[in-house]
């Protein structure tokens, strides 16, 4: 029941919901989900580290970089069934129309994720896997 709750309160954000979105298009890592959503590296992370830990994403790191993707679920998982019921509706938001079309354009570099590095440790509370 409890992951159940996570799960559901997880996607009643409209951040979140967004971040998905991208998500399901491409894996992306933190700086790329600041740069298509237009938001905060405190935010994103915050909001990635939610759908992390209610079962919607996996994470790899790819030397500075932490990827975050969609989770391969087993056929009968639930998170199929909430992502499919919310899939179609939000693509047509348009919100998330434009947050796709500043995905094309995220700059995926050293100099972005050094910068990321840096000011995370100028912010110790921030407990995010980015680098």
């Amino acid at each position: 029941m409890d992951m159940i709750l996570r799960a559901t309160q997880a996607i009643s954000d409209e951040t979140r919901l967004r971040i998905l979105n991208v998500i399901l298009k491409q894996e992306c890592c933190v700086c790329e989900v600041m740069q298509a959503l237009d938001i905060s590296q405190t935010r994103a992370s915050r909001n990635l580290k939610i759908l992390y830990d209610a079962g919607y994403l996996s994470m790899s790191t790819d030397g500075l970089y932490t990827n975050y993707a969609i989770k391969r679920f087993k056929p009968d998982d639930f998170h199929i069934d909430l992502i499919n019921g919310i899939t179609k509706e939000i693509k047509k938001l348009p919100v998330c129309m434009e947050d796709l079309k500043r995905l094309t354009s995220v700059v995926r570099s050293p100099e972005i994720a050094e910068s990321l590095s840096k000011s995370s440790r100028r912010k110790p509370k921030c407990k995010c896997n980015c680098k």
